[in-house]
């Protein structure tokens, strides 16, 4: 069965009941089973360690520390089970990426996601966006860093390593308002720093979940 997986080069068995969205295909994910805030998160290579295992699962961590997670979901199964709920992996958008990595990237995302639903899992679906072209309409009349997500639901985002400095603060910043207005979400999940630059705008309506990042944490306990 390992063999099928690395002959099959797009990875087909993980979207076997999708559907997919647009002219790039990008696989469609249903809402979550469950609409939920977690009370805490975990970083996926941390897992074996929880103690209480009540956390949801996210993966933002170095792209090589889940690698062997995407190239076989399926023997981390059962690990997965014993969470109240999984976030899609944060397959890396960096701006000077090129642009059919950044969309291969999202489309992996959103496999796996798609895999995991069909797992029985409750699944958050991460949203990661890259340089404008990711989350500015062009190629598709919704930003390809959107497709396959479906509207008024639950997404999640990081900013671990994605607000340091200007330039990089103004990427995200209007990544994120942009998601919001394309995915008009009634819950929001935020890993990571919340300058007051980036969110000082967002809308007071807003369903805002923050959660420090797994070093942050670490500290404040210590502290």
């Amino acid at each position: 069965m390992i063999m099928n997986k690395i002959d099959d080069g797009f990875y087909s068995w993980l979207v076997d009941a999708a559907t997919f969205d647009d002219v790039l295909d990008i696989p469609c994910m249903a809402l979550p089973k469950r609409v939920e805030v977690p009370r805490n998160l975990i970083p996926f290579s941390k897992t074996p360690y929880s103690e209480s295992h009540a956390e949801y699962v996210h993966f933002y961590e170095h792209d090589a520390v889940f690698k062997g997670f995407l190239q076989d979901p399926e023997q981390y199964i059962e690990r997965l089970y014993r969470f109240p709920g999984i976030i899609t992996p944060d397959c890396s958008l960096y701006r000077d990426m090129p642009l059919v990595l950044q969309m291969a990237n999202t489309y992996m995302s959103r496999a796996v996601g798609c895999y995991l639903q069909e797992q029985g899992m409750n699944v958050v679906p991460n949203v990661r966006w890259g340089d404008e072209r990711s989350y500015r309409p062009g190629i598709t009349d919704i930003p390809f860093a959107f497709l396959g997500l479906e509207k008024h639901g639950i997404v999640s985002v990081s900013t671990y390593g994605c607000v340091r400095g200007e330039e990089n603060k103004r990427h995200f910043h209007d990544g994120f308002h942009s998601m919001l207005e394309f995915l008009q979400p009634e819950i929001v999940l935020i890993h990571g720093a919340m300058p007051s630059d980036v969110f000082s705008d967002t809308p007071p309506n807003l369903h805002v979940a923050h959660y420090d990042d797994w070093t942050t944490q670490k500290r404040k306990k210590v502290g």
